[in-house]
């Protein structure tokens, strides 16, 4: 864990969305210094779900040192955002800093993306941190030490991070593209960076996209509240950089990483946007296909595949190979109690040797599993390469971070999709 230095007593960070999550470990790690928040978020009542409120995080952060002052502030709503920067300056006098913090999710495919959610992403990612920057620059530029600070990637136009979730990937690079413009722009007055993790987060919206069970693959906040701070008590000279946040510790001298580990030792899932380096070169070789995959399979499994080769002369003949093989295995390890526990109809389109149309029914009394459409409509339908399900089956190749880097799509219940990873778990000692 990195140490506060006191830097930050003082001053007054403006930061959106900071009700939970990302936004409020920030908040609580500078209140540590007697810093002075502006907790601009949406939550002022309970959500049914979702933890806090700008009410709950004020008492937090006064306990922690710091100074709060909770303003409702929605921002696809200019009026609203004005009106908070004005009361942040009436009450502390001016405005440090800015953290660009609230954001908006939708990991879905341009047909599947319903207009009114393009539209929240738009308006939360880049138009609200446009907007919320623009409201405090001027203030900002009388500052004492001035930064902007964005929770946005660096630009990777890797088309992998595109063809999945474009709606949302143009959003989240909408506010890198703030950066990369207003660094130069304010270069000397203000300083202007981004900040992204290096793996995923644990947070309540982590939680509605992996289910239970991901936060053994995620860091806790913390790691983005001491990055942050590391920046944020940086000169303003230092401006225009797109950080990951381990790589910063790194520099700072922190050694200890297990420290910000929900479970200390167990694999690390990688963010978004990032083509991953960080000792798992083969989720970097598989990423941009097929031509680099790794071709280890069983001496059975190949002869299937050489079998295979022949039987494809065949128009009519059934797959045969890893996949093949694959299924027979589940086949042969379906159980009442998996049937019981999960209850649900999968159906795999797989593209690739091997692939075409396949199925696992555990919902239809009895159980089933192999090739061509399941007997009753599918509860989920997923769709990745044969290479890539034969990974996924054997343990290689884990369910939540195929979908994370665009290798799995996912169409139906998602909840479904969950309880099949964990059915996976205790599949792959016969896989």
């Amino acid at each position: 864990m990195l140490p506060n230095t006191g830097k930050l007593a003082g001053c007054t960070l403006f930061i959106t969305g900071a009700s939970r999550g990302i936004g409020k470990a920030i908040a609580l790690k500078a209140a540590k210094d007697g810093a002075n928040i502006v907790i601009a978020a949406k939550t002022a009542e309970p959500h049914p779900t979702l933890p806090g409120t700008i009410y709950t995080a004020a008492e937090e952060i006064e306990a922690a040192g710091g100074k709060a002052l909770p303003c409702i502030v929605n921002v696809r709503e200019e009026q609203q955002i004005i009106n908070a920067v004005e009361k942040a300056v009436k009450t502390f006098g001016g405005i440090d800093i800015l953290v660009n913090n609230a954001s908006a999710i939708s990991l879905t495919g341009t047909l599947e993306t319903a207009t009114k959610k393009v539209n929240l992403m738009m308006d939360v990612n880049v138009r609200g941190t446009y907007l919320t920057s623009k409201a405090c620059l001027p203030y900002l530029r009388k500052g004492k030490n001035p930064h902007i600070l964005n929770l946005s990637p660096p630009m990777n136009l890797n088309p992998m991070w595109f063809k999945n979730h474009c709606a949302y990937t143009i959003s989240k690079y909408g506010m890198s593209m703030c950066v990369l413009g207003m660094a130069e722009e304010f270069r000397g007055e203000v300083a202007v960076n981004a900040l992204w993790p290096k793996t995923a987060i644990h947070t309540a919206a982590m939680d509605m996209l992996g289910g239970a069970g991901i936060e053994k693959q995620c860091r806790k906040t913390d790691i983005l509240a001491d990055a942050a701070y590391c920046i944020l008590t940086k000169p303003k000279t230092y401006t225009g950089n797109f950080i990951i946040d381990e790589v910063l510790l790194r520099e700072e001298g922190v050694k200890d990483f297990d420290v910000y580990a929900i479970a200390p030792g167990h694999p690390l899932m990688p963010d978004f946007f990032l083509d991953v380096e960080i000792g798992t070169t083969a989720v970097k070789q598989e990423g941009y296909g097929a031509a680099q995959e790794e071709k280890k399979v069983s001496r059975s499994q190949q002869e299937g595949a050489d079998a295979a080769k022949v039987k494809t002369e065949s128009a009519v003949a059934m797959p045969a190979g890893p996949v093949a093989e694959t299924f027979r295995v589940i086949q042969e390890a379906v159980t009442e109690e998996y049937m019981r526990r999960t209850q649900g109809i999968f159906q795999f389109e797989l593209s690739g040797d091997g692939g075409g149309t396949w199925y696992i029914d555990l919902k239809t009394k009895g159980g089933s599993a192999g090739f061509g459409k399941p007997p009753v409509t599918a509860d989920v339908v997923m769709s990745m390469s044969s290479a890539d399900f034969v990974k996924m089956f054997t343990g290689k190749l884990k369910p939540t971070l195929a979908f994370m880097t665009g290798r799995l799509k996912i169409e139906g219940n998602m909840a479904l999709a969950i309880k099949l990873e964990k059915m996976l778990s205790q599949l792959n000692s016969k896989l």
